[in-house]
């Protein structure tokens, strides 16, 4: 029983190559336990995870093992035990594609995240859900641009305070009131 190897079909191989090919397209994997889901949830993550560019895929462990070697992508072997289904994260988008694993329970679905293998990187379930929490790439950039333009406006709206209680027109009314002398 020590020399049991499985046997290699074609159709085993055409299974991995074509793991092999979806996977090579994204930087970050995050494994989850999908037991008690019903097709419909699945097929409501897979939706919501299309709106970051990321899939969702039920796998087979063996080949998928196989084809996140071949990818030198390993580190998450022990999580690729029972039923596994596989978020698919392409680039900055990782905290929202963990965001919608974790809401999905919110919403009644049954999910359990097991860990991620992001950007070459293990992480366990407890930091998936940390990740989760963190604000996106796009909230963060938001936020900057409001605390960068908060200053500018306040000097505007100082500026033309200042311009008003001398009397002046604001800055706006100003190339009115000259159109309206104009034409008398």
């Amino acid at each position: 029983m020590e020399n049991y190897q499985t046997r290699v079909t074609p159709a085993k191989e055409d299974a991995v190559a074509a793991l092999r090919d979806e996977f090579k397209d994204y930087s970050g994997f995050i494994f989850t336990d999908y037991r008690g889901m019903t097709v419909e949830q699945i097929t409501g993550i897979r939706k919501a995870l299309k709106k970051d560019e990321a899939a969702y895929r039920v796998v087979k462990n063996r080949y998928a093992k196989i084809a996140l070697k071949d990818l030198d992508k390993t580190g998450a072997e022990e999580q690729m035990k029972g039923p596994t289904a596989v978020a698919l994260v392409k680039g900055d988008t990782a905290n929202s594609v963990a965001k919608v694993l974790f809401n999905a329970n919110k919403d009644g679905v049954t999910i359990q995240v097991k860990g991620a293998l992001l950007d070459g990187k293990f992480m366990s379930a407890e930091e998936v859900e940390a990740l989760s929490k963190l604000p996106t790439k796009l909230e963060l950039i938001a936020s900057l641009m409001g605390t960068m333009k908060a200053p500018v406006q306040k000097l505007a709206a100082t500026l033309l305070a200042y311009v008003e209680s001398k009397g002046g027109a604001p800055a706006e009314a100003a190339p009115a009131a000259a159109s309206e002398e104009s034409q008398n």
